[in-house]
């Protein structure tokens, strides 16, 4: 499965004997699945069918589905909705004589206004074959959206291997710098053991074993090792693909929290302590990055 942005848009028409329908897809970020339909009076009864045809497509984000139809003829008994045709002449006319425009208004245009003809009898059932021009409509748009998430996904997933690979790298660096940070560390206690015991009776062996016990508490090997397996479960997921969005969130706070205990554990080590912390700083903001892309991701 491919990744997937939770921005589109798409359009679809379709038409025969009983009209045209033109259905709209937009969808943007959304934390769960919002779905949005948006209906002519007539074509109300067709929103559970249109509703099953988004969630067939669309798992999460806000998803809003805009139908319009067009009839080929006036149905029986359909009437003119005069407040609206009021108001398309009101606008024509400002305009003629606000930009000095020629001409008259188009009835034709103005009875393919979307609600200018309304039904005369609510209860009236819509033709038959209606709803399946509308759902059909609606499956065309949909699938062109997810074409176009698909191809904002396929930008967004290079964009996060590109960061994951920066990470991986530093990573590295830091394991590189690990031993030394320690040994540094290691020697640092033991001259501050040997400083605040002087003139004491303790065995130098003693004062060492000590020192190494404590330096053992900043040791970084479980953080850098943990961190490692993230940044491959990382590379997993994107090769994966399908509903990745939350996942990485949630892969994300894990490697934050790794990152911070390894500044906080050799925030006194030195050279070295200066370049991890260099390192996992990048580290943090490459996370960052990741976290708010991830927030496109379906």
């Amino acid at each position: 499965m491919s990744l997937k942005s939770m921005t589109g848009y798409a359009r679809a028409r379709r038409s025969n004997d009983l009209g045209e329908v033109v259905v709209t897809a937009r969808s943007v970020n959304h934390r769960g699945l919002d779905l949005h339909i948006h209906l002519p009076p007539e074509l109300e009864p067709f929103e559970p069918a249109l509703r099953a045809a988004a969630r067939r497509h669309v798992r999460r984000g806000h998803l809003s589905l805009r139908v319009r139809f067009t009839p080929a003829h006036a149905a029986p008994g359909a009437a003119l909705n005069r407040p609206l045709f009021e108001a398309y002449l009101k606008a024509f006319d400002e305009a003629r004589t606000g930009y000095g425009i020629e001409g008259a208004p188009d009835l034709n245009a103005a009875l393919r206004i979307p609600g200018m003809l309304v039904q005369a009898a609510e209860d009236e059932e819509a033709p038959e074959g209606l709803e399946a021009l509308v759902v059909e409509t609606a499956e065309s748009a949909l699938a062109a959206l997810d074409e176009f998430r698909a191809r904002e996904g396929a930008g967004l997933g290079q964009a996060l291997r590109d960061l994951n690979a920066a990470i991986r790298r530093d990573v590295d660096s830091i394991a590189d710098l690990r031993i030394p940070a320690l040994d540094y560390y290691q020697s640092r206690l033991a001259h501050r053991l040997r400083e605040l015991v002087q003139g004491m009776e303790l065995d130098p062996q003693r004062i060492a074993q000590e020192a190494a016990i404590l330096a053992d508490k900043s040791d970084i090997a479980e953080e850098v090792s943990r961190l490692r397996v993230h940044v491959d479960e990382l590379d997993r997921l994107l090769a994966a693909g399908g509903e990745a969005g939350k996942k990485l969130d949630f892969l994300m706070q894990e490697m934050s929290r790794e990152t911070n205990t390894i500044l906080s554990k050799t925030a006194s080590s030195g050279e070295f302590g200066l370049r991890i912390t260099s390192l996992a700083l990048e580290i943090k903001a490459n996370i960052e990055r990741i976290r708010e892309q991830a927030l496109n991701l379906e």
